[in-house]
């Protein structure tokens, strides 16, 4: 090492002596002011100072406590759970899931320097925005679409699914009401305030229902009951529609029922240059017609006893003329028809 690089080197050692000192300086400066200043909580009182008898936060007895005890006992009373109910339902909040916050320093500050004997309020703030968000959350799972009952085939017979009542969170009174509690103190089980969404259609819409096996020629009526909700009540020989003009395939419903029809001959090429015919003994549609929602097809009575069993018509469903006259008792219009190829 040269002298010139020496002395440089002293140089630096005796400015870096100089910097600790003054740094260490700055730190007994600090130091002894901070012994100056008042504590952060308790105003430089006595640590051991205890607050006067009888005083209460909120309904939270310190009396007797010192500060950092009352700051405890006093978090704990506000920090407990919220239960918001809805009937038999209930779930548990911590107040601050909810955007509430307790100013437990500004209390027991008081509370320190209060006369005997006072009550003193514990001032809770509600974060509208926080509050907002846990509504949105809450709702997501609390609200529930209503379901209206319906008819299914399952295993080729009606099944009939129930309907469910909806529900819907009235999101501004569950806000208004959680804030009074959190401000209030109130743990009390704050009800849910929600509307009830009642189903359009329910189980008592579905008086009946019918089945038709095009491929046995066979008609089933089904009322409600039984573990599946539909049970049979009674079956039919049918005749159904020859190949050249099957009986349709698909869910129907009836939409027509007439007792003592007159037959009005169809656009078809089968029946071109028939007259109408009235009621009568010799009406193809017998005494009664149900007519299905698809064109020109509907369950009727038949003077053609011999044809029932076989696939013998022109695309409708045929009976027996008093089995008939009993269907049409017990079916309404909207009555289920699912016609099936078994």
């Amino acid at each position: 090492m040269t002298s010139r690089r020496y002395r440089l080197t002293r140089k630096g050692a005796r400015a870096a002596t100089l910097v600790a000192a003054v740094a260490m300086a700055l730190v007994a400066i600090e130091a002894a002011a901070r012994a100056q200043q008042p504590d952060q909580l308790g105003g430089g009182r006595d640590p051991d100072e205890t607050i006067a008898e009888g005083v209460t936060i909120a309904g939270v007895a310190v009396g007797g406590l010192t500060l950092q005890e009352a700051g405890r006992a006093v978090s704990r009373h506000a920090s407990r759970a919220v239960t918001v109910t809805f009937r038999k339902e209930s779930w548990r909040y911590a107040p601050q899931s909810l955007g509430a916050r307790a100013d437990v320093e500004t209390a027991v500050e008081a509370a320190l320097g209060a006369p005997a004997g006072v009550d003193l309020p514990l001032r809770v703030s509600v974060d509208q925005a926080a509050l907002t968000r846990w509504k949105q959350q809450f709702a997501a799972r609390f609200d529930r679409k209503r379901k209206n009952a319906k008819l299914v085939l399952r295993e080729l017979r009606p099944v009939l699914e129930k309907s469910r009542r909806g529900r819907e969170l009235s999101r501004w009174s569950a806000g208004v009401m959680l804030t009074t509690a959190l401000e209030e103190h109130d743990r009390a089980p704050v009800e849910l305030p929600a509307r009830i969404v009642k189903p359009k259609v329910t189980a008592d819409d579905f008086r009946a229902a019918i089945v038709i096996r095009r491929a046995t020629n066979r008609l089933v009526f089904y009322r409600p009951g039984g573990p599946k909700g539909m049970r049979v009540v009674r079956k039919f020989g049918v005749a159904t529609g020859q190949a050249s003009f099957p009986t349709p395939l698909g869910s129907f419903e009836i939409v027509r029922k007439t007792a003592n029809p007159w037959w009005i001959p169809p656009d078809s090429d089968w029946a071109e240059g028939a007259e109408p015919i009235p009621p009568g003994p010799g009406n193809p549609l017998g005494t009664r017609w149900m007519g299905l929602s698809t064109p020109a097809v509907g369950i009727h009575g038949t003077p053609d006893a011999a044809s029932i069993g076989y696939s013998a018509s022109h695309g409708c469903i045929r009976m027996l003329v008093p089995e008939a006259e009993w269907l049409f008792e017990r079916v309404e219009e909207g009555t289920p028809v699912y016609i099936l190829d078994a």
